[in-house]
């Protein structure tokens, strides 16, 4: 038996006689499922993920048409052709408006045009997705270099990456969550020889060991409870790409047994099977743990670290590559600016500060989060300390609230005490000069004004003293 995947086709008939036309005619290219009512078609669907949906629009107490409206909403991936022996312009109009993609009538004076029609659709489907595909690949490659920034650190293994890429060998990643470990992973594969294949992630710490061997090596019929059906793995679908599996320290001792076989033989084992399949994958692991200490402890095969560790990348956290930071935060800026309609936003020297002080446990994802709220709650051309989320904006390591003694009140005046002290170093720098201090906040003069009149700053002493200053010159 073949290992490459066949695409699956659903026929949905209450004849038998149809039913058994169609898996006659189509053959053995396709992987056929039928089913008799919708009910069964339904129960299908939900289990299976379908090239092509065939339904006759005419069945006993129910209407074809309903499950055509239901595929196109629920399984917008699966193509539809609509069967019917009432040959009517109405039906087919109706069939098609629903989402259906051709339309046949019983009985088939042709029955080369049923091949045709899903050679047909399956050939727009692929041209759909290539392109999808492409464009995924070009938009990466752009929000690749915006995320993963110019320190030289990142700029090291970027040069790394372009090594290793060509070379079909296994390779580790390492990094705490959030540093872009999928991102260098997918790099990796696009500039590979498979970049023309799949990739596939796979989490593995959020699976159960059941749950990840079916969804790696697929599954038989029978193999366990709910497995209605045979089912294709990752490594199947994978196979000629790459394969991705991020928290590889997450999974348990016998999987790690199972996978060690795949990549020192090629073959593998469907769950309920007695058959050795083989694949062709690259196979990339990551994990957000010191997997040198999981193999000294015993969570972790030692065999199968060695067999990892071919070539292995180290990603460091946002806070060991300070010089990241400010590129990322101006291009995630952008990104949202854009997402949410509004003119494009500065970063106040305010903010960058504390970007550049904060910890960023959560590296990347945080920063790319704090920055959204921050665009989000911007009412100025500049964003401004205040916009950013509270755990930044109030941590006790930000040098603005350095000086703040313990007990000083609550949020509100936490933060009004800020702006104060920030308008006020504004116009100190600025020498009460609010046409320059405009410029530098991004705030207009009529709203400085305002903020200065509500905290109770008096403006005015800033301008006595530029006179002060300059009369000291003369002297």
């Amino acid at each position: 038996m073949s290992d490459a995947v066949k695409h699956k086709v659903l026929v949905v008939d209450d004849s038998l006689e149809t039913l058994e036309l169609f898996q006659l005619q189509l053959g053995a290219p396709y992987n056929i499922d039928t089913a008799l009512s919708l009910v069964e078609a339904r129960s299908l669907l939900e289990q299976n993920r379908y090239h092509i949906a065939i339904i006759d629009l005419v069945l006993p107490g129910e209407n074809g048409l309903d499950l055509i409206q239901e595929i196109a909403q629920n399984y917008p991936f699966t193509a539809v052709i609509a069967i019917s022996g009432q040959a009517s312009i109405e039906t087919a109009v109706s069939a098609m408006k629903l989402g259906a993609n051709e339309y046949l009538v019983k009985p088939f004076r042709n029955l080369d045009l049923i091949n045709i029609q899903v050679e047909k659709i399956l050939q727009t489907q692929w041209l759909i997705a290539e392109n999808q595909r492409l464009n995924a690949m070009i938009q990466k490659d752009i929000e690749t270099d915006l995320i993963i920034g110019n320190s030289l650190a990142i700029q090291s293994l970027l040069q790394k990456v372009k090594k290793i890429a060509k070379l079909d060998t296994l390779a580790l990643i390492t990094g705490e969550t959030g540093v872009g470990k999928s991102v260098f992973a997918e790099l990796i594969h696009c500039n590979s020889l498979r970049k023309n294949q799949k990739f596939v992630a796979v989490n593995c710490g959020s699976l159960t060991e059941t749950l990840l061997e079916s969804l790696l090596f697929g599954h038989k019929r029978g193999s366990f409870t709910d497995a209605f059906r045979d089912k294709v793995g990752y490594f199947q679908e994978a196979n000629g790409g790459t394969l991705f599996l991020d928290e590889i320290t997450e999974t348990s001792l016998a999987f790690q047994v199972k996978l060690l076989k795949v990549l020192e033989a090629g073959v593998f084992r469907q769950v309920g099977s007695d058959h050795d399949m083989h694949t062709d994958v690259r196979l990339i692991a990551a994990t957000n743990k010191d997997i040198k200490e999981s193999v000294d402890n015993g969570t972790f095969r030692e065999d199968l670290y060695y067999r990892l560790n071919v070539i292995k990348l180290h990603i460091p956290p946002l806070r060991e590559r300070k010089d990241d930071i400010k590129v990322l935060a101006s291009a995630f800026t952008s990104e949202f600016c854009a997402k949410y309609k509004k003119s494009e936003l500065k970063l106040s020297p305010g903010v960058l500060s504390m970007l550049l002080n904060y910890e960023w446990k959560g590296n990347i994802r945080e920063l790319r989060n704090a920055i959204e709220h921050a665009v989000i709650l911007a009412e100025h051309k500049v964003i401004q300390p205040e916009d950013l989320p509270e755990n930044i904006f109030g941590t006790a390591e930000i040098s603005p609230f350095a000086n703040l003694q313990e007990g000083t009140g609550d949020w509100h005046n936490a933060k009004q005490d800020f702006s104060r002290r920030y308008f006020q170093q504004l116009l100190s720098q600025c020498e009460g000069n609010f046409s320059l201090a405009s410029k530098v906040s991004g705030i207009t003069r009529d709203n400085l004004y305002k903020k200065c009149e509500q905290l109770g700053i008096d403006y005015s002493h800033y301008r006595k003293q530029k006179t002060n200053n300059n009369e000291d010159k003369v002297g």
